[in-house]
């Protein structure tokens, strides 16, 4: 659905650091980068969407942002490497059936407070 979502951080060099360690499970690397104003995109190889980071002084709202794993080993490994990366645990991986019988995900509030979580729609391989 999304081509790229784009967001202002407080703390670029924070929240950049964040979020290339919390999704590295996933294969999220720097696609492009530009001035801290200007910011950063952050896309798995070879993919069609894109999460872009910038420096701003303003202060938006809490966003919640979820990104597809594979399957569920990368849900876990998102969520122990966020916990590495400074993000305060927001829901152990887990199975939430209220949304679905599959529903398998992980949740930690990052840097500026947003809601990141990991989802796997699946079921156990």
């Amino acid at each position: 659905m999304f081509d790229h979502v784009k967001f202002g951080v407080s703390d670029y060099a924070a929240s950049k650091a964040f979020f290339l360690k919390a999704l590295q499970p996933l294969g999220v690397a720097v696609a492009s980068e530009g001035t801290p104003d200007y910011g950063v995109e952050l896309c798995p190889p070879g993919g069609k969407v894109s999460l872009c980071l910038f420096q701003t002084d303003e202060k938006p709202a809490h966003l919640h942002l979820a990104f597809v794993a594979g399957d569920r080993r990368q849900v876990d490994a998102f969520h122990r490497a966020a916990l590495e990366a400074g993000g305060k645990d927001n829901g152990a991986p887990g199975l939430r059936p209220h949304y679905h019988a599959n529903y398998y995900a992980a949740f930690v509030i990052g840097p500026d407070g947003h809601n990141i979580e990991v989802v796997c729609h699946e079921p156990q391989a």
